[in-house]
């Protein structure tokens, strides 16, 4: 946990760093134990254990502004370097727009860091046995045989992580914030290599994460990883043209990415952004949800904070496909002299409906209605499934993009063969103009709640 000399410390920096001369000031303490255990072929391959902590402090200083770190926390060493920081800020430019939130915009609700629930005592009591059988017993390797020739495949390699961390960030500043964000974490990862009767090699990979150990499952990963590989044998090329595309929920937040950056006031001072000037506008699908809800209890990603000590909250980004609202941290609030948010999306989480006209005040999310990757296949009938994502890039200031893609051929809503060396082109408004409907199969592990989506009339070439 996270002690009471490490918050004085905290403390103590902020009233040094007012002492040596700052107008405002604010500290953000962080402190991350994580403990791994790699495995190779279902046998230790290494184990690693790490702790930081660290302390950043931003100085706000005859209208000129620096941020600093430092992961020396005695006090002598801190007091000189925070003496070190106030000097070298003031030799940079005046800005006037930089300034600490206005308090009544900051967290007063994250007093004991757990207020999510995502915080799990039992992961102080796990011992490095436990640890190692995490990694080790949960391999494939010792149950499957070196060669399955009759399978059509043989097995070359199984590489697994294992991880649990568990991290503290306190936030304080001169104009009274103080907040506290605590969080646990167990991760159990492989990626499993296969040949083929012909020499070809694939590869698949799977994960599975929890924040509390009651509710980890690592068992389920290995032979997930192995039917992701060899579902890959056979591939085949796919002629050029305009297909109906689902995109599995684990690469789904690929599409949404370009977005979220484009709606940063950041991209849209910098006139990198093809949604300047969207605020208000209906840009996207009528039934199309995107919100962001970084306060669900009991899972982890989520936060009551942003990294100024801003409070989070549940809100839309987008409502029935018109734009809400841009995220506007307090420095580009006032360079572009509009109201400020929140810094970026913490959770987002999308959701299509269908003859919904009613909206009550609180955002929940909807109830799963079983509408998988599965549902979507069978709604499209024909197209290509991307289950990954292989290199490409999209253009923030006008959405046109290009992605390699791997995946695979369906027809009659069925996976026929995988699929090899496409690309799939066009523009990110374009893209999502075409939305068919999006599943309810986003994991709960992930940082972005995206599941499956479906979308007619993409361009592919192969």
């Amino acid at each position: 946990m996270m002690n009471q000399e490490e918050k004085q410390l905290s403390k103590n920096c902020l009233r040094m760093a007012l002492e040596a001369g700052a107008d405002k000031a604010r500290i953000s303490f962080s402190k991350n134990t994580m403990n791994i255990v790699a495995s190779l072929d279902g046998a230790i391959d290494k184990v690693t254990a790490c702790l930081d902590r660290s302390i950043s402090i931003s100085i706000f200083a005859d209208g000129r502004y620096g941020t600093f770190s430092t992961n020396k926390l005695d006090e002598a060493s801190l007091r000189d370097f925070i003496g070190r920081a106030i000097d070298t800020t003031r030799m940079l430019a005046p800005d006037a727009a930089r300034d600490l939130p206005a308090p009544e915009r900051t967290a007063k609700d994250a007093v004991t860091g757990n207020e999510l629930g995502i915080y799990d005592p039992a992961w102080g009591s796990l011992t490095p046995g436990q640890r190692i059988g995490f990694a080790v017993n949960n391999s494939i390797s010792a149950g499957v045989p070196h060669s399955c020739k009759d399978k059509g495949w043989t097995l070359v390699s199984e590489e697994g992580e294992y991880s649990d961390s568990e991290s503290f960030n306190y936030v304080i500043d001169s104009g009274g914030t103080e907040a506290l964000h605590s969080e646990t974490s167990f991760e159990f990862y492989t990626e499993v290599t296969i040949q083929d009767s012909r020499g070809n090699k694939f590869s698949g990979a799977w994960w599975e994460a929890a924040p509390k150990l009651k509710d980890f499952h690592p068992e389920t990963v290995a032979p997930l990883a192995l039917d992701e590989a060899v579902k890959q044998i056979g591939p085949k090329s796919c002629r050029s043209g305009k297909y109906r595309m689902v995109i599995d929920s684990e690469v789904s937040s690929k599409v949404l990415n370009p977005i979220l950056a484009a709606l940063n006031a950041f991209s849209i001072q910098q006139k990198n952004s093809f949604l300047d000037g969207s605020l208000g506008k209906h840009l996207f699908p009528a039934g199309l949800d995107i919100m962001d809800l970084p306060r669900i209890k009991g899972e982890s990603c989520g936060k009551f904070f942003d990294s100024e000590g801003v409070a989070t909250r549940n809100h839309y980004i987008i409502k029935d496909g018109v734009v809400q609202e841009y995220f506007v941290n307090t420095y580009m609030a006032n360079k572009l002299g509009i109201a400020p948010t929140i810094e970026d999306a913490t959770r987002p989480y999308i959701h299509t409906f269908l003859g919904e006209t009613l909206r009550t005040g609180a955002i929940e999310i909807p109830p799963k209605n079983g509408f998988d990757r599965q549902s979507l296949l069978a709604l499209c009938r024909n197209g290509i499934l991307v289950t990954d994502f292989c290199g490409g890039n999209c253009n923030g200031a006008t959405g046109d993009f290009s992605y390699a893609i791997q995946g695979f051929r369906f027809k009659n809503g069925k996976i026929v063969h995988p699929v090899r060396e496409m690309l799939i082109t066009g523009n990110i408004l374009t893209l999502w103009s075409h939305l068919l409907a999006a599943g309810d199969d986003a994991r709960r592990c992930r940082e972005k709640l995206t599941p499956s989506l479906a979308f007619d009339e993409v361009d592919f070439s192969g």
